[in-house]
């Protein structure tokens, strides 16, 4: 620990540190350090208080890592830090508060990342900042960088080579001097925030079509959109009502299903009597008896087989059994 307070110097080059708990634990015991250098590592995030005992910390390199993401109070207690060198990493997005506790900054590198645009506020102050090797937006997001970037006295390293990517029409312009309307940009903040304004409040829109883009014409008003909640919470409880009494409540639709007899009317009976006595001549009857009283023998054809329901399809039988019943 000793050893560690003397040291004012270290460079950790092209090794595998990530910055995690225990690499910021280590860090923490160099009190006196000022200069430090973690340039060709593996650090992806940047985390809050990753440096936060290195209070005279003048030159930090962080350079050529794999930097995505940079927390709001990552450089939180760097207070005398005058170099930060982000350089080639993967960061896509970043803004001025990251650095508003450096109040000594004077030179800050960014270039060779993912950067789009960069929200800058007028207090910033820096003596030199390199943006060069980003794909640069010069749309109304990059506009309070290009403001800073007239307005102070800041150096812009290798400005030639810090030029637009998008849009086309822009390609190859610097973003210092890319033309990007002031104007413009004030009136379609403005636009946007009345838009969200009034559509928050379900205030309809009759005079002020002018204001609105083609998407905020086509989406309905946020005061009616009760009617369209109300129509699917109605659909969504009917349904689920029908398919809780389908399965609960099962009865009924067996009994339908099912159902496939019929009773016998009048009609049916009288025309089984009419083929009853037409067939009653071909019967055998028993010699050695009374003619007028003639018997008749009944042969066993078929022998009945109960159905699994219970149900007996065939309509002659009433007739049948009660013809048996009175001639025995």
């Amino acid at each position: 620990t000793n050893l560690f307070r003397n040291v004012t110097t270290i460079t950790f080059k092209n090794n595998k540190i990530t910055l995690k708990d225990s690499d910021k634990e280590i860090l923490q015991s160099f009190i006196n350090l000022t200069e430090l250098y973690l340039n060709e590592n593996m650090i992806t995030v940047l985390y809050n208080n990753s440096f936060c005992n290195l209070t005279k910390l003048i030159i930090l390199d962080i350079s050529n890592n794999h930097i995505s993401t940079v927390h709001k109070a990552a450089f939180a207690g760097l207070n005398q830090l005058s170099v930060l060198n982000l350089s080639y990493n993967r960061i896509t997005q970043i803004g001025s508060d990251v650095f508003t506790s450096l109040k000594s900054l004077t030179v800050l590198s960014l270039q060779c990342n993912f950067l789009k645009s960069f929200h800058i506020k007028s207090s910033f102050k820096l003596i030199k900042i390199a943006l060069a090797g980003n794909p640069w937006t010069c749309s109304c997001d990059l506009l309070d960088l290009q403001i800073w970037l007239t307005a102070s006295n800041v150096t812009m390293e290798n400005e030639d080579n810090t030029t637009c990517t998008f849009p086309n029409n822009k390609e190859k312009f610097s973003i210092k001097t890319a033309a990007i309307q002031s104007a413009d940009c004030k009136i379609e903040k403005f636009n946007y925030e009345k838009i969200h304004t009034r559509l928050l409040a379900g205030i309809p829109q009759e005079d002020d079509s002018s204001f609105f883009p083609v998407c905020f014409k086509e989406l309905p008003l946020l005061g009616k959109s009760w009617t369209f909640l109300a129509g699917v919470l109605g659909f969504v409880l009917s349904a689920t009502l029908l398919i809780f009494s389908a399965i609960k409540c099962p009865t009924w639709y067996r009994y339908l299903i099912s159902y496939s007899h019929r009773r016998l009317e009048e009609n049916d009976s009288e025309m089984f009597e009419q083929e009853f006595s037409a067939d009653m001549n071909s019967f055998p009857t028993v010699s050695g008896t009374n003619n007028e009283d003639p018997i008749v023998i009944f042969e066993k054809i078929h022998s009945f087989v109960p159905g699994e329901d219970g149900f007996i399809e065939d309509k002659y039988i009433d007739s049948y059994v009660s013809l048996h019943e009175s001639c025995s």
